[in-house]
């Protein structure tokens, strides 16, 4: 049972991952490969301000949300001048610094040793401690950030959003300002995905930056090339499907090194498959099949 909720804990943790990227890549149409970068700036920043200033889950949880979204509006403002391909190496890139910046700030992140004995989230005098408990919490955010993210599509704003991603020259035209509303998607984005980030830290109570790296980036990617671009619901069925499915890896027997491998052959071949076949995922709206 309790492992049944781990994976159900690591799917609502994903759902987050899947909608905030969604927005970005799927309603915007900006491939980007950085999110797992932001993924670790909400984890460390909960983790950090937990271990070092005592700080409740909550104030935790905003503090990762501003400090990836200050990040993401440094990041993105230079980031998205360049357009397709570039963009997506531009974010490369900069996740790699990310990256690095997680690896070897010792004084600061701990570098490769990690962030270990991080408390369990208390909210309004209740400890988080169980799986069943972890798992309500991590719902209902996952609720919460669906209903913002299907709010801010269904907005006048998700409707620029969809222009510039179909046709950027015509959204110009009509008097938008495009790079600003791609800067604001790209905050919004990376400060949603801190809180799935927060609540990784929260839940496993130890991070290090093997857990965000460009493979996991590429991972969360797939997510919403799978589950659909364009759809908040596609994010939910990536996220479930890509987490899921390899588990059922562990039932083989296969040793956990070998496992290991073929769960990323896994996902890299049903990427490669998705972009050949069904670039728009399975409830998808938008291709990145040009």
């Amino acid at each position: 049972m309790e492992y049944l909720l781990h994976i159900l804990i690591i799917i609502n943790i994903y759902i987050i991952v899947g909608l905030s990227l969604n927005l970005i890549a799927g309603y915007s149409g900006l491939l980007s490969v950085s999110h797992a970068g932001f993924y670790g700036i909400g984890a460390y920043a909960a983790a950090l301000l937990a271990l070092n200033l005592h700080v409740s889950f909550l104030v935790g949880i905003a503090a990762g949300i501003v400090v990836a979204t200050m990040v993401g509006l440094a990041i993105g403002y230079p980031s998205l001048r360049f357009r397709g391909d570039f963009f997506v190496i531009a974010t490369l890139g900069f996740q790699m610094i990310l990256f690095d910046v997680m690896n070897n700030w010792m004084g600061l992140t701990n570098g490769p040793l990690g962030l270990p004995g991080i408390p369990q989230p208390v909210i309004f005098g209740f400890q988080i401690t169980s799986h069943i408990s972890f798992f309500i919490l991590t719902f209902v955010f996952a609720i919460a950030v669906y209903f913002i993210c299907r709010r801010l599509v269904n907005s006048p704003f998700g409707n620029v959003l969809r222009g510039m991603r179909e046709d950027e020259v015509f959204a110009l035209s009509l008097g938008k300002n495009v790079n600003l509303y791609k800067v604001m998607i790209f905050a919004v984005g990376s400060g949603l995905v801190a809180v799935s980030g927060a609540l990784y830290a929260y839940y496993i109570s130890f991070i290090d930056p093997t857990s965000f790296t460009v493979a996991e980036s590429i991972f969360m990617l797939s997510i919403v090339i799978v589950g659909g671009s364009g759809r908040l619901g596609g994010s939910i069925i990536g996220a479930i499907i890509l987490v899921t499915l390899p588990e059922l890896l562990r039932f083989i027997g296969l040793p956990n090194a070998v496992a290991a491998n073929l769960r990323q052959i896994f996902y890299g071949g049903l990427l490669v498959a998705f972009m050949m076949f069904r670039p728009k995922g399975i409830w998808g709206e938008f291709s990145f099949k040009k």
